[in-house]
């Protein structure tokens, strides 16, 4: 089996990649061009798990191109986007340009090239402030952000075409994902880093919302598994996340535990959401995960988390120059 996976030099991109690689799965990635031929993290991969990829650099964007790349590929898995929820408010339109137009040219692609089988990525983010928990996949859809209203529109373009032209899209929703590898503009490296370098200066935004964070490792094996179900999983949209949530303030505190650092905490304007966007739960109900692909996460409730949070700071702590500085 043949499978192409855009957005793979990415967080989590990286992770699925070097998971299904290990899969003996014949692996294409697409990689976002860029003058210097930089993989991004699959930069991190063992040599004998990067000779077995075959990269592909270009755009998303561009239909001519993915038209090209997907031909005689068994399985898409598309992880390309813009993720940054506070840049979305500054850049909009580049957000639906590549999230929406990058998911619709992917789409037409496999429409064309009779691909088996479509993965489209969404995000917990599309439900918005929890109206109830556990979260199912029947929660309504709240646009709270650019970001958010981006992918509602991606999965929602996924759908149709599967209703419409009977192409075999899958959409999995994966929760806040974390681990090794994530970018400082997340919370959990933001506040790693921080607690290192300056912890009396430590700068977050909001720490009252609740999230149901995801250790990577789970979040990469379910993608695997919606490939060994395959038809089963068409036209469906599927919940991951460990169904146990923490405030972000408890996770300061966690990890501030955890590397036995004292901080002094300076509220940041800069770092909070405007009033009506910031989501304030997210609670995964996996139940269909559960059933329908036999997925369970290992990282699961507050014992792993804890171990989750102890990798991800082991690994932070020796990559940290490697890692960008938050800047939205």
């Amino acid at each position: 089996m043949k499978i192409l996976i855009t957005g793979a030099g990415g967080f989590i991109g990286s992770h699925v990649t070097e998971y299904l690689a290990n899969k003996k799965f014949k692996i294409d990635v697409l990689i976002k061009y860029n003058s210097n031929s930089d993989i991004g993290w699959l930069k991190k991969l063992n040599n004998k798990t990067r000779a077995k990829i075959n990269f592909h650099f270009g755009d998303i964007r561009d239909s001519n191109y993915i038209l090209e790349i997907t031909k005689n590929i068994d399985v898409i898995v598309n992880l390309a986007a813009l993720i940054s929820i506070p840049y979305s408010y500054k850049s909009q339109n580049s957000y639906f340009q590549t999230n929406l137009d990058g998911t619709l040219n992917i789409l037409n692609a496999a429409k064309k090239n009779k691909t088996k089988h479509i993965i489209l990525t969404s995000t917990s983010e599309v439900y918005g402030s929890a109206l109830y928990v556990p979260m199912d996949e029947k929660h309504p859809l709240q646009p709270q952000s650019p970001y958010s209203a981006s992918k509602i529109s991606a999965d929602a373009a996924g759908i149709s075409y599967y209703n419409s032209f009977d192409l075999p899209v899958t959409i999995l929703r994966p929760f806040n994902c974390f681990g090794p590898r994530q970018s400082n503009r997340a919370i959990i490296p933001r506040i790693i880093n921080q607690l290192k370098k300056n912890p009396n200066n430590i700068k977050l935004g909001n720490l009252y919302p609740r999230r149901d964070f995801t250790y990577v490792e789970d979040t990469a094996e379910s993608f695997f598994k919606v490939i060994k179900a395959g038809k089963k999983t068409f036209g469906k949209t599927i919940n991951v996340g460990s169904g146990y949530d923490t405030s972000m303030r408890d996770v300061l505190k966690k990890i501030s535990e955890i590397m036995d650092v004292k901080y002094k905490l300076k509220s940041s304007k800069k770092h909070k959401r405007p009033t009506k966007s910031e989501v304030d739960r997210l609670l995964a109900d996996s139940t269909i995960a559960k059933k329908l692909l036999n997925w369970k996460p290992k990282y699961s409730g507050k014992f792993g988390f804890s171990k989750g949070l102890r990798k991800t700071i082991e690994w932070n702590l020796k990559n940290d120059s490697e890692l960008n500085d938050f800047v939205f």
